[in-house]
Order: C-alpha cells, then sequence, then structure tokens
C-alpha cells in the first residue's frame, strides 16, 4: 500500500476536496493535533488531505506531518496562486521548481533566497511531473513562494526579475522544502486567483469565496490513474 499526503492551505480549497473525494470513496474524517484531515482508499492507496491553514509554517507542518506520521510516499498540493509571468486569471499550472521568495540574509551578503545550510531552490519530481502533465494536459510553471499576499506590482516585478517566477503563493517553496529534505516527491497544481498587483485582493477573495472545484477534480483524476 502507498499513502497520498493532499495538504491544503484555506477551508475554501478544503471543503471542495471533501465533496470531490466523498463521491468516489468513503471518507473518514478527523481531527489531529488540530488539523483537519479527510482520509480514503482507492485501490490499494490510502490518500490523506489535511487542511493546514495559510502560510509557509503551517504548509510545511502539514507536510511533515503526513511524512512521519502518515508514511506519505508522496505530497500533492492543490491551491491559488498569484500570476506573474506568462499565466493568466484562470489558467491552471504544475509547479516545475519552488523557491522561498522572501528569504532574506541579503544584509549579510547573501543573494535574495540564497540560505547557506541548505538547498534553497526546489525542482519538481521529473517523472511525478511528466505523469501529471501527461494526464491532466496544463502548462508547468516556476513557482514562487513568501509569507505575504503578494499585491505589490514593484514587488512582483523584483521576484519575477531575480527569481524568473511564473506564479506565486504562500505555502509551496515551504512544502518542497520539507518534501526534499525527506525524499518524498511532491507536486503541486494550483490555479491563478489574480494577477499579483493592486487589484489582486479583490480578484481572489471573488475566486475564493466560490469554492471552486475544478482543482480537486483534476488532482482526484490523477489521483485515479496511479493508484
Amino acid at each position: 500500500m502507498k499513502t497520498i499526503g493532499i495538504v491544503i492551505a484555506d477551508e475554501y480549497e478544503y471543503l471542495p476536496f471533501q465533496l470531490i473525494a466523498g463521491a468516489i470513496a468513503p471518507l473518514t474524517e478527523s481531527t489531529e493535533r488540530s488539523r483537519p484531515s479527510t482520509e480514503l482508499m482507492i485501490g490499494n492507496t490510502r490518500i490523506v488531505a489535511v487542511s493546514c491553514g495559510i502560510g509557509k509554517v503551517a504548509a510545511a507542518t502539514a507536510a511533515a506531518f503526513l511524512i512521519a506520521d502518515k508514511k506519505a510516499d508522496y505530497i500533492f498540493n492543490i491551491g491559488l496562486s498569484g500570476a506573474v509571468s506568462g499565466l493568466q486569471e484562470g489558467e491552471i499550472a504544475l509547479g516545475s521548481s519552488f523557491v522561498e521568495c522572501d528569504f532574506d540574509l541579503t544584509a549579510i551578503g547573501r543573494a535574495q533566497g540564497e540560505n547557506p545550510s541548505k538547498p534553497w531552490l526546489h525542482e519538481a519530481d521529473a517523472d511525478l511531473l511528466q505523469k501529471a502533465k501527461d494526464v491532466l494536459q496544463v502548462k508547468t510553471a516556476a513557482f514562487g513562494c513568501g509569507d505575504l499576499f503578494l499585491a505589490d506590482p514593484i514587488k512582483k516585478d523584483f521576484f519575477k526579475n531575480t527569481f524568473s517566477i511564473q506564479a506565486f503563493d504562500m505555502e509551496t517553496g515551504a512544502i518542497a522544502s520539507v518534501c526534499s529534505a525527506a525524499g518524498v516527491p511532491f507536486l503541486s497544481l494550483r490555479q491563478m486567483s489574480d494577477s499579483a498587483d493592486d487589484a489582486s485582493a479583490e480578484t481572489y477573495t471573488a475566486v475564493n469565496n466560490t469554492q471552486p472545484e475544478t482543482l480537486a477534480e483534476m488532482l482526484m483524476q490523477f489521483i485515479q490513474t496511479i493508484a
């Protein structure tokens, strides 16, 4: 038996997953260490999804929990992102690389994002990414991450020019770091809810409040092909 752990930050993204997953297989709902979780079986594959809350610390903690406590063989993630370059609002993309854009040791001579104690740019698992791309027929994109809602055009351009990112969110880089350290393949599927500029808050809120089901449907579609 293999286990897939799923990290979902926002409750408006988690609830559609419960709905879609429940239509496929019986669910077991629980709350462990203050984290709502959903568990189901598809074939010989156990899926454990956790609603972790927004931000890098919450997402990294959830990923570590799924790997250590649930023995996850893979970590998947779905959520909303801001489009930075080469993507439009509404588009869906798989993460090809992940970086924490807000990690800043420039005051002591390090490059923006550079962490001297560990790898700081994480590549997606090539085999898993290709399988997902083949099944879902969506773009791949370089994802940037930080503990801020990106709604500043100047900061957006800085992150784009410094890291060559195409999308920005608040979780993926942290999850990727945990998975890299643990040797666990990571896959992230994100929808562009806004353009990471001064109109982003309004656009993001409108999209998030609709509780979109598309990402959950696509993720479960892919899981069914590999279960």
